[in-house]
């Protein structure tokens, strides 16, 4: 059973209605207890980073996304979920929920040149550059185009957790994969096709 982690941060809608596209039973819930028996978890977010960690700690899903993580069970973050998984975000210097070590930082940090040549946030469709294996990159079509919406970028400290990334002025990490965490900074359930087939993977494999 497929759980979606419901902390008032996350795009739910349009994630409950790819998984029902895609036949996929699911439990939604504001309850940690109420997915404790889920076998794999999808963590959506949008917004902003503090409000999404002050959420998580009062609904007590803070520790339990760590805990079933630590357990083995695989999780799927999206836009703001894969962002807050890491340890710290400079989006009001928040601490997040440090399951993989690294930082996310504005795109203008990165690189001060980009305030002339690109607007920030990010948004629209961009394809990727895959580098190496991942489970929930299977199948996916050629030449394919996702969504994006950010204004922080994914700084993993080790650059092989990157999986795919996409080019807005810098190489944005596009794709995680850390053992059993995934995670996506683009909204596979708003990406057409392409997408659903990244979520069928991951709620199949």
């Amino acid at each position: 059973m497929i759980g979606i982690i419901d902390y008032n941060a996350g795009n739910i809608t349009s994630v409950e209605r790819a998984l029902k596209h895609l036949n996929i039973d699911f439990i939604l819930s504001k309850n940690p207890q109420e997915l404790e028996n889920c076998d794999k978890l999808i963590f959506p977010g949008v917004g902003d980073a503090a409000y999404a960690m002050q959420e998580l700690k009062k609904s007590g899903f803070e520790s339990f996304i760590k805990d079933k993580v630590a357990n083995g069970t695989p999780l799927l973050g999206i836009c703001l979920g894969s962002q807050i998984i890491f340890e710290l975000s400079e989006e009001g210097n928040t601490p997040c929920l440090g399951l993989i070590p690294g930082q996310i930082k504005h795109f203008y940090t990165i690189d001060p040149s980009l305030k002339n040549k690109l607007k920030v946030p990010h948004m629209g469709w961009n394809n990727l550059e895959f580098q190496g294996d991942c489970p929930i990159l299977k199948d996916l079509p050629a030449n394919a185009d996702y969504y994006f919406v950010h204004s922080y970028v994914i700084c993993p400290d080790d650059s092989k957790v990157i999986k795919a990334r996409a080019d807005y002025g810098i190489k944005v990490p596009a794709v995680i994969q850390s053992g059993n965490i995934f995670a996506c900074q683009f909204h596979p359930e708003k990406s057409g096709q392409a997408g659903l087939q990244i979520l069928k993977n991951f709620c199949l494999m």
